[in-house]
């Protein structure tokens, strides 16, 4: 009876373990459920060759299931092979169904390459059936009168799935219209054409195809804010005669001092004259004294020289002025 009461056990617990392990490896419930939803699947082949491969049976039915709802037939085989690839069986799923029914081309193959890309393949269905609308930061423009002018554009934009893989991100689609608003305030003779015609800013931006090579199709532009900056022409001129002014004084400091250089050169040379004639005139009492000595020079010649340098005194000190006169060295007494 105790070996009868073991091996019952033992069975009991073997039917269990068969019992969890058939319905892990053949999920029954998902079969009926993807029978009648109009899936048709074979029990080993796909769904325990599912758990085979490590692929979740789970997502790949119901997958299957929601876009058989739709109208959608999807090949089991290509689920599979982009949930090993790692994408997003669900999201591509959904994408599909989205365009479908938005009346978009869009083919498994496609949305699926869209998906291992790294973009959000649904979102990018959302947008091209319903456009966003990107702003632009504030860009700052230089109008040929000198006036600045800040823009503020608003762009609308719609995904172009063709273009989706390898596209160009928003960033290259506000880099592009950021230049084109600077190019064309830049280009415009006054400031107050372009604050009385801001439109004129979006059509010559919009023109110039700035979508191309972009994940993006570009619908409109449109100029939320003009606003007037500071008169950079103004600054500009400003800032020029400041230097200027700067170069002007330091070309006349160079030239002053130059010219007290050249002065103080001068009254150095001229006390050296002063000097040599100094030197020679002390040398004159030594050499008449020489003179006398020798019998060079007489006595009456001594008086004769003394007679004449008296006379050239008193001529020196007739012709000084009135003033000088009393004192004979301008001089007062």
């Amino acid at each position: 009876m105790e070996a009868f009461t073991g091996l019952s056990i033992v069975i009991i617990i073997a039917v269990v373990l068969f019992l969890i392990l058939f319905t892990y490896f053949v999920p029954v419930g998902l079969y009926i459920t993807a029978y009648f939803s109009g899936v048709k699947l074979k029990i080993f082949k796909d769904l325990v060759g599912m758990r085979l491969r490590k692929v979740s049976p789970y997502i790949i039915v119901r997958s299957q299931i929601s876009g058989a709802k739709a109208g959608i037939e999807l090949d089991t085989s290509l689920l599979e092979a982009h949930y090993l690839a790692g994408g997003n069986v669900v999201n591509v799923v959904n994408a599909l169904i989205s365009a479908s029914k938005a009346d978009l081309e869009l083919s498994f193959e496609k949305a699926a390459a869209i998906d291992l890309a790294g973009r959000n393949v649904l979102e990018a269905v959302q947008m091209s059936v319903l456009p966003k609308v990107i702003e632009t930061p504030l860009v700052s423009a230089v109008a040929k009168d000198g006036i600045q002018l800040k823009a503020i554009a608003r762009i609308t934009v719609r995904a172009n799935l063709e273009r989706l893989v390898g596209g160009a991100n928003e960033a290259t689609i506000l880099a592009r219209v950021g230049e084109g608003i600077v190019s064309t305030i830049g280009s415009s003779n006054s400031h107050k054409d372009v604050l009385e015609n801001p439109d004129s800013i979006s059509k010559v931006v919009l023109a110039k195809g700035l979508d191309s090579g972009t994940a993006f199709e570009i619908l409109s532009i449109d100029i939320a804010d003009v606003d007037v900056g500071t008169n950079i022409g103004a600054i500009l001129q400003t800032d020029q005669a400041e230097a200027d002014l700067k170069v002007a004084r330091a070309k006349a400091e160079e030239r002053r001092a130059a010219a007290v250089a050249l002065e103080q050169e001068m009254i150095a040379e001229v006390a050296k004259m002063k000097a040599k004639v100094v030197e020679a005139e002390a040398e004159i009492p030594l050499a008449m004294a020489d003179a006398f000595r020798n019998g060079n020079l007489g006595v009456m010649d001594y008086y004769k020289i003394k007679n004449i340098q008296s006379d050239t005194d008193m001529r020196s000190s007739i012709a000084k002025p009135d003033k000088d006169k009393e004192t004979g060295d301008g001089k007062p007494s």
